[in-house]
């Protein structure tokens, strides 16, 4: 009959190098860290060690030591980790950029936020039909209102080329996708029926 105890541990890498703790001689196939103090400079320096000396180490391990009341329930929160900067999916400074998590302290509020930010988005749309939506973020992103002709459209695309062009900024390419933008949104307005 075989045993009910898996011999397999979560965390167990076989080795032959003994347990780091001295004179004990069974294999370290378990890391530790070296030290159960947090370090703020990243990951501290890890130690082997075999079963037993691992569970000593882990039942020592208090996550909330050094931390007060008020530090322990902010840990525990259920939405702790939403005021963190969250990577970016998209250029800086593109247009119909949603809103940051990193502005909210609830997701809900961000999802009312990007609700609202869609809504005014089809009240724009509805003022002005003779628009597609396309064209309305088009405008949007040139800065432009509904009302303006084709040598406004002109004169704020030469403005705004000056303003992000490399060339212009002595080399600078870190508006380039901003540039591109740009160019794309003349190129559809140009074409559009009220600039025709």
């Amino acid at each position: 009959m075989t045993s009910p105890r898996s011999p397999r541990f979560h965390g167990r890498v076989p080795r032959e190098a003994p347990c780091a703790v001295p004179g004990c001689q069974e294999p370290g196939e378990f890391r530790a860290p070296a030290s159960p103090r947090r370090s703020p400079d990243g990951p501290p320096p890890y130690r082997w060690l075999c079963l037993d000396h691992v569970r000593e180490f882990n039942a020592g391990y208090n996550y909330f030591e050094g931390m007060n009341a008020d530090q322990i329930m902010a840990a525990q929160s259920p939405t702790a980790g939403w005021e963190t900067e969250s990577r970016t999916f998209r250029a800086a400074g593109s247009a119909d950029l949603p809103p940051r998590w990193a502005d909210f302290k609830d997701p809900m509020d961000a999802l009312g936020a990007r609700f609202r930010q869609r809504m005014d988005e089809a009240r724009r749309e509805a003022a002005d039909p003779r628009f597609t939506r396309e064209e309305h973020r088009a405008l949007q992103l040139m800065g432009l209102a509904t009302d303006a002709d084709r040598a406004a459209l002109r004169r704020r695309y030469s403005e705004l080329v000056r303003k992000y062009h490399p060339d212009r900024n002595g080399g600078d390419r870190s508006h380039e996708v901003r540039l591109g933008e740009v160019v794309a949104a003349y190129q559809l307005l140009r074409k559009a029926r009220p600039f025709a």
